[in-house]
């Protein structure tokens, strides 16, 4: 009697021990940690020059998904075969980048069936020089308001992406601040924290102003003018990465992080900025 007495006693030792590794282990490493990606604009000679190859190689230095931007290598008209393509590398279409054009009438049930077939969550419009006019900023909101409801039978989000020129003064704030107040929530204001960076403006705030809105951000070093031994590179730069990763999991409602590289200093390839940019980011997820 003793004897199981003593072994019950062990077993249940043993079991609080393990839950508490268990839930020691949650805490240091969040399951809300948003999942990483690459807009493929990074490398984007690379992709044209061998899509399938890039691809393997971003694979292997640890995203779970890519952005697109416009090049699909072979798989341009066959969106189920680029899908079973990036289910063998383990990776997933986080979203891609797409024009007005490609979501007008002519051509928007074509663009959404193919990123519906393909997976993708989000198709964010990269760029539309209304954004940062005082009428055309107006367009802009009405029609990412417009493109939300008719993609949400797809399954998919829509929203913008913005350079410095939407933090241009508009009405007492900025056109950004106009877009995030005039479209409804599910309208994704997908952040580029270098440029944010770059027009003079904090990318924690605008994270913590309009929460549940950074479904996806684009992590990119954008660095001030003036900057003096800094490197376009994460974790070599000016921003506060890891307030922002808490901003983002905490307010944003972030379920990707893009890892955008647009310059490559002291001659390293895209690739290779990459990784780097990639490294430096996960030195920040390591710390939260």
């Amino acid at each position: 009697m003793k004897i199981l007495n003593k072994l019950s006693l062990l077993i249940m030792c043993c079991t609080l021990f393990m839950i508490t590794k268990t839930i020691n282990a949650k805490e240091n490493n969040p399951t809300n940690v948003p999942l990483l990606s690459v807009q493929l604009w990074s490398v984007k000679d690379e992709v044209k020059a061998d899509f399938t190859g890039t691809l393997k190689k971003l694979s292997a230095m640890g995203f779970a998904g890519v952005e697109f931007a416009g090049d699909f290598g072979s798989y341009s008209e066959d969106p189920a075969g680029l899908k079973k393509f990036l289910n063998s590398l383990n990776l997933k279409a986080s979203g891609a980048h797409v024009t007005f054009e490609q979501l007008n009438d002519e051509n928007f049930k074509k663009t959404a069936s193919f990123y519906k077939t393909l997976g993708a969550e989000t198709i964010i419009v990269p760029w539309d020089e209304r954004a940062w006019h005082p009428e055309g900023v107006v367009e802009v909101s009405e029609l990412l308001n417009q493109l939300a409801k008719r993609l949400a039978p797809y399954g998919l989000k829509t929203g913008f992406h913005n350079h410095e020129k939407e933090f241009n003064e508009f009405k007492g704030s900025t056109y950004w601040d106009y877009m995030a107040q005039n479209t409804t929530n599910d309208v994704v204001m997908q952040q580029d924290v270098g440029w944010t960076t770059y027009a003079g403006k904090d990318p924690v705030s605008y994270v913590n102003k309009y929460p549940n809105r950074t479904f996806t951000t684009h992590y990119k070093v954008k660095l001030p003018k003036g900057t003096q031994g800094k490197l376009p590179i994460i974790g070599k730069d000016t921003i506060d990465w890891l307030t922002l990763l808490k901003a983002n999991i905490a307010v944003g409602g972030t379920k990707w992080i893009v890892v955008e590289q647009e310059e490559y200093p002291n001659g390293l390839s895209p690739l290779a900025c990459v990784e780097l940019s990639l490294k430096g980011l996960k030195s920040y997820i390591d710390q939260l």
